[in-house]
């Protein structure tokens, strides 16, 4: 069912789904905020053993209107017993109402009430605002790097490119979940300090579109260090399409080299520098660990 653009600043409300007309309003809107051509989207019959059997198919609702979804299932990687999120999408028109983070706290209380300590997912790590709610909004962890993960999609979102995906973990009950839930982030003038602390290993300069484009990755060194993304990938699609794969494996060869020198991803921002918004991962070298004592 359709949303009126009149209703998109109404307030929302967060449940499970539970009957058929909603299960098949979530192919709708993951039609419209994938770009989805000829790949099919999750059916309601998938989804309602989904959420009979360990899983949850979660909505929010502006009135009788699907505005977003969230759908998971249990997970089990041999040791750990977890919380997949599949798939969380937002209507386009609903995408700047804080939608999807509200969605993810509301899945993060049903998977708590499950008791389950940790959701995990993947998402694309050239989408700044994918980025900004996993790392910065969330406080969840980057815990890997993969390369094409879901082969070729015939999607609006990927373009056509490889489906690189950032593997991530958020652990429900850490102390900087809860701050950064609660909103305690850093300040505009705390990011500002971290990126002039921290050396580049995506060196980026503004294109002939006047977008930026990556001219070189850099082998990480310093403590500190950022990697630049694209601040809005779907304009580099529509006006860089070449610079899109120039991006992709850019970013992925900088990542791939972080996080084998034992970088973690610490948070994201975005940084406006000479009046020009641009996105970073900002990563740290972790500590060594300590030698045990000597007896």
């Amino acid at each position: 069912m359709s949303a009126p653009a009149s209703r998109a600043r109404e307030e929302f409300r967060f449940r499970r789904l539970a009957k058929p007309e909603e299960f098949r309003a979530v192919e709708e809107v993951e039609r419209l905020a994938f770009g989805l051509k000829t790949d099919h989207p999750t059916s309601p019959s998938l989804q309602r053993a989904l959420q009979d059997h360990g899983g949850l198919v979660l909505g929010a609702f502006s009135d009788i209107y699907l505005a977003g979804f969230a759908v998971g299932f249990l997970g089990w990687d041999g040791t750990t017993l977890y919380h997949l999120s599949h798939l969380t999408a937002v209507r386009p028109e609903y995408q700047n109402h804080r939608v999807g983070f509200r969605l993810k706290a509301f899945q993060r209380d049903e998977v708590m009430r499950q008791g389950l300590g940790e959701i995990r997912w993947a998402f694309d790590p050239l989408s700044s605002r994918n980025a900004a709610l996993t790392v910065r909004k969330l406080g969840a962890s980057i815990s890997g790097y993969k390369v094409h993960y879901f082969g070729q999609i015939d999607s609006e979102a990927d373009g056509g490119t490889e489906t690189d995906r950032l593997t991530v973990r958020w652990t429900l009950a850490d102390p900087r979940v809860e701050q950064r839930l609660g909103g305690k982030r850093p300040t505009r003038e705390d990011d500002l300090a971290r990126y002039r602390g921290s050396a580049a290993i995506v060196e980026t300069e503004v294109g002939e579109t006047g977008l930026r484009v990556p001219t070189a990755v850099a082998e990480p060194s310093a403590d500190r260090v950022h990697l630049e993304i694209p601040f809005d990938v779907g304009l580099v699609r529509a006006h860089e399409s070449a610079g899109l794969r120039t991006w992709r494996h850019a970013v992925r060869d900088a990542f791939r080299a972080a996080l084998d020198l034992d970088y973690v991803v610490d948070d994201f921002a975005v940084i406006t520098t000479d009046h020009e918004r641009r996105s970073f991962y900002l990563l740290s070298r972790r500590p060594p660990a300590a030698a045990p004592p000597k007896p």
